[in-house]
């Protein structure tokens, strides 16, 4: 079912009419804080996502700086805490969630043969919502509010924005969901959608029924801070970070980079040339994936503490071990592995998108598996930065997939490509950042050097090193969002014209001219198969 909606820019349509120049700016700027086309909305969530990440990559440094000296801390205690509390935050909920979502909301009713997007006007209020509850969470931790702040009314305003941001992640998410169910092209069966699509799906159900659990607790905790009830604490005893941070660590976390394995999957089979042999693998795999969101809502770390336990008890723990977090892990391994078999049907096109997605795939499924270890109680690794080790891969590798999915889809939005010589360099200092930000931390972490650095820590290694490899890797990975967000400025304003099929694509979006119109088609097609656009091509479509 495929439904049309009337453009909602009248406004700027009215003042088009002026004639003067400062009636087109006003024009324009308000065709953008007015518009419903999800291309634009889509596109203003990337763009936010990117230039927070800026951000969010500069305090990852600062940590890593302080982390080189222990025992000689070079920042107030406070402050360290402020800012290791603003870096999670940042990344999973400033970052991650909103380029991988914008990218859906941009490119999945293209695929879909949709002319609009279902509740459009849902997802602009949406982005709005999280853009207000950014610059909110922004000047909460610059008036030393944040999840560890001194000061009340800031950590108050802190925990509303971020509730903000998280309601406008759920309507824009909800606005996804709808769409995939309801705006598919004639012909198009769930089974048939692409693996953008079906991820989006997953993922935008998972955040439908889990942010509203973290919208919760956000609000509970406001209050217990505001008016001094005794909830979770009472004014002045509120550990924030510990009852709101089973929402930015794994495996909720898993639920925000779901997009990315989809958009991996998708680049990987355009590369490919040929029709995927396993779609169904790759269906279920990101599905099996999508129960993290199981996690989300228990909001409880189902741990192994085996130790002495008799057999009996060790089944029982056991079991919601193996469904909490090796289920997730099982489900990306199956996407990874299955969507790479899609290179061995054909002669695969390598370009800086594919190592884009492919190392940024790589590092998303090294993130999830080294998380198994950490409810091994065993192991001693709680309380360490290993967990946060895990994270950064798991979010750095988000990161460069959706770089990649940029570079991919960017110039169908754009009309305009980005040059493969200048972007595979920084594919490869990506994952080198991704992995140098990461591994030693995990080394550390079995050391146990503890996840904030006031009142130092020693082991055995040199935790100077360690630390610094681990702030080099924050660095390149600085580097190459800076990098890429220049060079895609740069590309998409005076690049090359793209064509209406650059990439000789098998799914919809590409079947479009670029940048795609109004309505995105002029017709409707009809679909007869999961690779519509090789169904009109006659040399591929008997592959």
């Amino acid at each position: 079912m495929t439904t049309i909606h009337n453009r909602p820019d009248d406004m700027s349509s009215a003042l088009a009419d002026v004639g003067d120049d400062a009636g087109r700016v006003i024009s324009g700027v308000s065709s953008w804080l007015t518009t419903a086309d999800h291309k634009r909305i889509g596109r203003a969530f990337m763009v936010s996502g990117l230039l927070m990440g800026v951000g969010a990559l500069v305090v990852g440094l600062l940590l890593g700086l302080e982390r080189m000296n222990p025992g000689d801390n070079l920042l107030a205690v406070d402050t360290h805490s402020q800012l290791f509390s603003l870096h999670r935050v940042g990344l999973s909920f400033l970052v991650v969630a909103p380029i991988l979502l914008g990218l859906c909301v941009a490119v999945v009713p293209l695929q879909l043969g949709a002319r609009s997007m279902a509740l459009s006007r849902s997802a602009a209020l949406g982005y709005w919502l999280w853009d207000l509850g950014a610059l909110m969470v922004i000047i909460a931790y610059l008036g030393n509010g944040g999840a560890s702040g001194g000061e009340r009314n800031m950590v108050t305003l802190f925990l509303m924005g971020l509730a903000l941001s998280a309601l406008g992640l759920v309507a824009a998410a909800g606005a996804l969901v709808v769409t995939v169910i309801t705006n598919r092209a004639p012909g198009m069966r769930l089974e048939r959608v692409p693996m953008l699509a079906w991820s989006a799906l997953v993922g935008g159900l998972a955040l439908v029924i889990t942010l509203p659990v973290l919208i919760g607790d956000l609000i509970y905790l406001a209050v217990d801070q505001e008016f001094a009830v005794t909830a979770f604490g009472g004014r002045g005893a509120v550990d924030t970070l510990g009852w709101m941070g089973w929402a930015i660590t794994q495996p909720a976390t898993f639920i925000l980079v779901i997009p990315a394995l989809g958009a991996m999957v998708d680049i990987l089979v355009t590369a490919s040339g040929r029709r995927h042999p396993l779609r169904a693998g790759v269906l279920i795999g990101i599905g099996m994936f999508g129960t993290a969101a199981l996690a989300g809502i228990t909001q409880v770390a189902h741990v192994l503490p085996w130790g002495d336990s008799s057999w009996i008890d060790r089944v029982k723990d056991a079991l919601p071990y193996a469904l909490f977090n090796l289920l997730p892990i099982l489900g990306v391994l199956i996407t990874v592995a299955v969507g790479a078999m899609a290179l061995k049907a054909g002669k695969p096109r390598i370009s800086a998108r594919f190592a884009f997605a492919l190392l940024g795939g790589m590092c998303i499924l090294g993130g999830a598996t080294f998380h198994a270890l950490t409810p091994i109680l065993d192991l001693q690794l709680t309380g360490t930065v290993y967990e946060e080790g895990s994270f950064v891969l798991l979010t750095s590798g988000a990161l460069l997939v959706a770089l990649g999915a940029i570079a991919h889809w960017g110039p169908k939005l754009w009309g305009r490509t980005i040059g493969d010589k200048q972007l595979a360099p920084l594919a490869l200092l990506g994952f080198l950042g991704a992995k140098g930000a990461s591994l030693p931390l995990l080394l550390a972490g079995f050391h146990g050097q503890p996840p904030q650095a006031a009142g130092g820590f020693d082991y055995d290694l040199s935790p100077e090193a360690l630390n610094a490899i681990a702030m080099a890797g924050q660095g390149l990975l600085l580097l190459t969002v800076v990098g890429f967000g220049l060079l895609a400025l740069k590309s998409f304003t005076t690049g090359p014209a793209a064509g209406d099929d650059p990439w000789d694509g098998q799914t919809l979006e590409w079947a479009t001219s670029s940048p795609p119109p109004a309505n995105n088609f002029s017709d409707l097609h009809t679909v007869s198969s999961a690779e519509p656009l090789l169904d009109l091509k006659p040399v591929r479509s008997a592959d």
